[in-house]
């Protein structure tokens, strides 16, 4: 049985959390793992979430309520060891210069566009499991 990959979802939109999850589906590229979705709707689950590990990639809205993802982006780069990769959900395309100044690794606009979010996610998920493959090895 091949391993799965976890991407916490972070929205207070329920429909925002369901679109990211029918976007990628359980496999966003054939050379990465399948993938489970946690899906958190508040900050302080976010943050447990995070705290107990086992993570592999963010998808952060920076439209939620109310705390954004943008900002909870640039909070949890400075303050948790390894972060994640974050993939960042922004309302307009310009507000890609917010996506840069939070330091998310990626993001795309809403409502997500399936091809391009699936993507985006599997670049990322091949970051970070490259990452922790050299990691273990070490």
């Amino acid at each position: 049985m091949q391993p799965s990959a976890t991407v916490l979802v972070y929205s207070d939109d329920a429909n925002t959390r369901e679109q990211v999850r029918l976007a990628a589906g359980r496999r966003p590229a054939a050379d990465v793992p399948p993938v489970e979705y946690l899906e958190c709707a508040t900050l302080d689950g976010l943050l447990t979430a995070l705290d107990n590990g086992g993570i592999d990639v963010c998808v952060l809205d920076g439209e939620a309520v109310p705390a954004g993802g943008m900002g909870i982006c640039r909070q949890i780069k400075d303050e948790i060891f390894r972060c994640p990769p974050v993939l960042l959900l922004i309302g307009r395309p310009q507000d890609a210069w917010l996506a840069t100044w939070s330091r998310a690794d990626s993001a795309v606009t809403l409502p997500v566009e399936p091809v391009e979010f699936a993507d985006a996610l599997a670049a990322l998920l091949r970051t970070r499991l490259a990452g922790t493959a050299l990691t273990a090895r070490s």
